[in-house]
C-alpha cells in the first residue's frame, strides 16, 4: 500500500485521468473529492461491499425464480415486437429499375 501525506488543497493523480483531492480536514474526517470520467465507478467501500453482495445472492437465486420474474415483467410468452415493414418507394420511383435503352 502506498502512503502519501496531502495537504487541503494538494492532489494525487491515480492513472492520467483520476485526480484525488483533500477538501477539508476535520479533526479525525477527511473529506476527499474525486474527478474522474464517468465510466470510471467511485463507491465508499461498505457500498461497493453491499453491491458485491447483492450480485452473488442474484447469481445465486433459483432457476425456478425465473417463471415469477417473467409473470412479473408482463406475462408468460410475449413475442418481441415484429421487425418494422419496408419503406414504400421515393415520389416518383416505381420500385423497378428503369427500362433498359434500346439497340439502333
Amino acid at each position: 500500500m502506498l502512503i502519501l501525506a496531502r495537504r487541503i488543497g494538494e492532489s494525487i493523480m491515480v492513472g492520467d485521468q483520476v485526480e484525488i483531492s483533500v477538501v477539508d480536514i476535520k479533526g479525525d474526517q477527511v473529506k476527499l473529492g474525486i474527478k474522474a470520467p464517468s465510466q470510471v465507478k467511485v463507491y465508499r467501500r461498505e457500498v461497493y461491499a453491499a453491491i458485491q453482495q447483492e450480485n452473488l445472492a442474484a447469481a445465486a437465486a433459483a432457476p425456478q425464480t425465473l417463471p415469477k420474474l417473467e409473470e412479473l415483467m408482463g406475462g408468460e410468452g410475449r413475442k418481441p415486437p415484429a421487425p418494422p415493414a419496408p419503406a414504400p418507394p421515393a415520389p416518383g420511383k416505381s420500385g423497378s429499375p428503369p427500362p433498359a435503352p434500346k439497340k439502333p
